[in-house]
């Protein structure tokens, strides 16, 4: 069985988005630097060479299922209906967007939390590891349900001074990480840590 691993993109200051994020707009006003090591220094397309490249390639084909949570399913427009790498993709959320509720749609919507959606995805990536993709709240929920084995944060060279912090509202004990990558780019250095702990509220 895979790892369900939890990566994103980070400002030095710590936004994962900048200020104003909204469908059509889905990283807020300049953050749509954050992803230019994806976009090999530009803002469109998927063009990343070297070490990103590889860092890239490598989460993709390492992937068999992700997991998002409904805010970054409405801000990415739910991709056009076409979910990243075209792989199962599980959205966390309270209601279900009637017209994308389809049997055979692109996207199941998963209403009893992040561990359901966590346990769903494991079975529909089979040896291939979970992606929670993309948004910090959905990192935030499955870091607290003790259901996170890694955490990758790409650490973009930026200081984005607003928008959505990471981490912000964290709610358990300390949880201490063990850091067992980094790679260099000028885009992004690429952290990786394995969660040491589980979580255990007070």
């Amino acid at each position: 069985m895979g790892k369900v691993i939890f990566s994103i993109s980070m400002s030095l200051d710590g936004f994962v988005a900048g200020p104003e994020d909204r469908p059509g707009q889905g990283l807020g006003v300049g953050g749509e630097i954050l992803h230019y090591w994806v976009h090999g220094g530009g803002a469109d397309g998927f063009a990343a060479t070297g070490p990103d490249r590889a860092v890239l390639d490598e989460l993709f084909v390492d992937t068999g299922a992700f997991v998002v949570g409904r805010r970054m399913f409405d801000v990415s427009e739910a991709w056009g209906g076409d979910p990243p790498g075209g792989l199962p993709c599980f959205v966390v959320t309270h209601h279900v967007p009637s017209e994308w509720a389809k049997p055979a749609g692109p996207f199941k919507f998963v209403t009893d939390g992040v561990e359901s959606a966590v346990t769903l995805a494991r079975k529909a990536a089979g040896d291939g590891n979970v992606a929670l993709g993309g948004g910090a709240d959905i990192g935030r929920q499955a870091i607290e349900a003790g259901v996170v084995d890694e955490i990758q944060i790409h650490l973009v060279p930026v200081l984005l001074g607003g928008g959505v912090r990471l981490f912000e509202h964290l709610e358990v004990a300390p949880i201490r990480l063990e850091r067992t990558r980094v790679i260099e780019s000028p885009y992004a250095t690429h952290l990786r840590f394995t969660v040491l702990d589980r979580p255990s509220r007070p």
